[in-house]
């Protein structure tokens, strides 16, 4: 009798299913085909001097595994819909998260931490599959967006070793300078045509809690019902054995996600957490104790975010 009550007219689970079935197409012509590893792999050889072709093959097997698992589910959920195959536990909960507008979590264990919805996730990895075909295509790009990729710690962790090997240093002794390239304009970024000469170029990242003045070349107050702040052009540096500096920086922790929560995955870094950037901060306005400085930045929980929620 329970059941009888709960369960829906014939005509509204008709018309749902119907409207479902014609959003899992249009996702389904949205969703990327796979890459050939193998012709990737030819194309970008392990070097030993240029560690961004292992980088760009091990970022491919991780789309691949998410891209694949998307175009089978796919196809299997439809065959379910239509009556072709068994419509079991796992393929409802993905056709009531595509009808929801969710990233079902299928896709979710195999995909890239997010916590945008299905319209914006799918936005976002196509243009994510964009900056990988034009890297494939037109070779190692000028500047990374680094919100592109799926595993970021790796491709820092490529540019010290790029620059290790280059010098003949051990990688252990290097970190990186951060050097915020503010006298860009967004239109002059995209027409910079040479890479430095060591380290790298990033953008797509956002600040939460702070802007960045570009006048003073410090951080600033965020501006009034302004959430977050696009992050300027930024080289990355690195440097042998680099002093600590203690007082006019803020160590302002980078993230994948809004969330700032993650767990240790198997390669030993976090799931969300990508590293400290160390950013200049205006002077003290107590000149007793410089540490006030700092303080005022960790009490408002300043932080870089390489993806939001829309």
């Amino acid at each position: 009798f329970f059941l009888m009550i709960r369960r829906p007219p014939r005509s509204t689970q008709s018309r749902s299913s119907a409207a479902s079935d014609v959003y899992k197409r249009q996702i389904q012509k949205k969703t990327p085909p796979p890459w050939d590893e193998e012709a990737v792999a030819k194309r970008y050889p392990t070097q030993y001097e240029e560690s961004m072709n292992t980088v760009l093959c091990q970022e491919i097997i991780r789309y691949n595994r998410l891209l694949f698992e998307m175009r089978d589910s796919l196809i299997n959920v439809k065959k379910a819909l239509k009556g072709e195959v068994v419509m079991s536990e796992e393929l409802e909960r993905l056709s009531n998260s595509l009808f929801n507008n969710q990233v079902p979590k299928l896709w979710e264990n195999k995909g890239f931490l997010s916590l945008k919805p299905l319209a914006s996730w799918i936005q976002d990895l196509n243009e994510r599959i964009d900056f990988l075909n034009n890297w494939i295509k037109g070779g190692t790009p000028i500047i990374f967006w680094i919100s592109r990729f799926f595993f970021p710690q790796a491709f820092l962790t490529g540019i010290l070793q790029n620059y290790a090997r280059k010098h003949v240093i051990a990688i252990d002794r290097l970190q990186f300078d951060f050097m915020i390239l503010d006298n860009y304009t967004n239109q002059e970024v995209h027409e910079i045509s040479t890479r430095p000469e060591d380290g790298c170029y990033l953008f797509g990242m956002f600040l939460e809690g702070a802007r960045w003045d570009s006048k003073n070349h410090v951080l600033a107050e965020s501006r009034k019902k302004e959430l977050y702040s696009d992050v300027p052009l930024v080289q990355l540096l690195p440097r042998v054995d680099k002093p600590k500096q203690k007082e006019g920086i803020y160590n302002c922790p980078v993230y994948k996600v809004l969330s700032r929560a993650g767990t240790l995955s198997t390669t030993g870094h976090s799931t969300n957490f990508v590293m400290f950037m160390d950013l200049p901060i205006p002077p003290s306005r107590d000149a007793k104790d410089p540490r006030d400085a700092k303080s005022v930045w960790i009490k408002a929980g300043v932080a870089i975010f390489l993806a939001l929620r829309y």
